[in-house]
């Protein structure tokens, strides 16, 4: 802990916040993205730089909040993904969903690839490819399940919410 380092409270963008650096988790994260930037090689796709103590990531605490908003996204997916094979056991579902989606792979690879194509692509901020502009599409995704045609079936599978117990 560096007692130099101060809050700043002032506005951001994403409104009023206590803004600090936290020197010691931007040199980890910076070191953990330059290690996966280096493993991945030329498809890496989105920002080398990590933000923290500025307007898209006032301080630590929001960082670490930030990445835990990932599972609450994630795992409600990854429960309707694992459901479609049970829910293909009840009566009158195969049929319907070999009709409008070919069969349980292609409505699984559906649902995983507009999640991909959409909750990822950055539009959710100006940066795009930080961690801001990524939570802000797949929030804007999950916003936008119910319109989706395969919402039924995370119903079917029991989704409740991205807020719920999954």
């Amino acid at each position: 802990q560096d007692s130099t380092r101060r809050y700043k409270y002032q506005y951001t963008g994403q409104g009023y916040n206590r803004v600090q650096a936290g020197p010691l988790v931007h040199q980890e994260m910076s070191k953990i993205l330059r290690d996966t930037i280096k493993e991945v090689g030329k498809s890496w796709v989105g920002l080398s730089v990590v933000h923290l103590g500025d307007n898209d990531v006032p301080n630590a605490l929001n960082f670490i909040d930030k990445y835990t908003q990932i599972p609450r996204i994630i795992n409600p997916i990854i429960k309707c993904i694992k459901g479609v094979d049970e829910i293909m056991t009840w009566p009158g579902i195969t049929q319907w969903v070999d009709s409008d989606f070919g069969s349980a792979e292609k409505l699984k690879c559906s649902i995983l690839r507009d999640f991909y194509r959409h909750g990822f692509d950055g539009s959710g901020d100006d940066g795009g490819s930080c961690i801001d502009g990524r939570l802000t599409s797949a929030w804007n995704w999950c916003q936008q399940l119910s319109k989706k045609k395969y919402f039924v079936i995370f119903a079917l599978t029991g989704f409740s919410s991205f807020d719920g117990q999954f």
